[in-house]
């Protein structure tokens, strides 16, 4: 078996729209700290030399928003009502696991300049390309080469995302997740607003996103390594995300497997 980590890392150094955070406590640290609480609460003297390297554990503390990194998007993200069921949007931690481990496909869409939008008869001609049929809970994986920006502003705003069209053929397949290596699977913002201003159509405002209130999905942001992935199809995609009670997201590790 073969793993394909297909995650981008949390780090504090890159620019991030939203602040993030990244304190870490030393193990002399966690050492002096430990020390400090034992005289405080329980009236003990603890000598920190008595600890091997005179060290105890580091931890790290972090402020940051769940969409930060390679995250899954819940279907409460996208609205606070549903179109289906009871009305009512899952968060992240009450989606079914199976979701999150299925057969995959890649589409390659490196070739499209962005920002721009792709439609139904562009994943209908990539999928020809490739030779694939999804089947129905098939993990739909889109390689934009937006992870070449990680780290820069230019990953904000040039990259390409999912129209309407786009959107609802990968649904109307049976597809439950969707994922991108890009950071949003809309277009970007300043894209989305310019096409507004211009038709004053609502259906060009975050049709990837805002179509999720009447039709349950998941999408996958943030992805790397896309390009690394030998086949288009004939591996499976783990991503499990983290269980956040009462989250919109929740951070995962994708990894691709493929069997020997």
């Amino acid at each position: 078996m073969r793993l394909i980590d297909l995650s981008s890392s949390i780090d504090a150094s890159q620019w991030e729209p939203e602040p993030v955070s990244h304190e870490i406590v030393t193990p002399a640290e966690g050492a002096a700290h430990m020390a400090k609480e034992m005289r405080e609460h329980f009236g003990l003297d603890f000598d920190t030399a008595e600890l091997p390297d005179g060290e105890l554990l580091s931890i790290d503390n972090m402020s940051l928003n769940t969409h930060t990194g390679t995250h899954i998007d819940a279907p409460s993200h996208y609205g606070s009502r549903a179109g289906y069921g009871d009305g009512r949007p899952r968060n992240i931690d009450e989606l079914p696991l199976d979701w999150f481990h299925r057969p995959a496909f890649v589409l390659d869409f490196t070739g499209v300049e962005g920002p721009a939008t792709l439609t139904a008869d562009d994943i209908a001609k990539e999928l020809a390309r490739i030779g694939y049929q999804p089947q129905p809970m098939d993990i739909a994986l889109l390689h934009t080469g937006a992870d070449r920006f990680k780290g820069s502003q230019a990953f904000f705003t040039d990259f390409i995302g999912l129209d309407a069209s786009a959107t609802h053929f990968l649904l109307d397949l049976g597809i439950k997740v969707i994922g991108t290596d890009a950071f949003s699977l809309d277009a970007p913002f300043g894209h989305i607003l310019r096409g507004y201003a211009a038709t004053k159509d609502q259906g060009v405002l975050w049709p990837a996103h805002f179509i999720g209130r009447d039709r349950e999905f998941c999408q996958i942001e943030r992805l790397e390594r896309l390009g690394d992935l030998p086949e288009p199809y004939g591996f499976t995609l783990s991503c499990l995300p983290v269980k956040i009670a009462g989250a919109g997201a929740g951070w995962t590790r994708a990894a691709a497997i493929f069997e020997d």
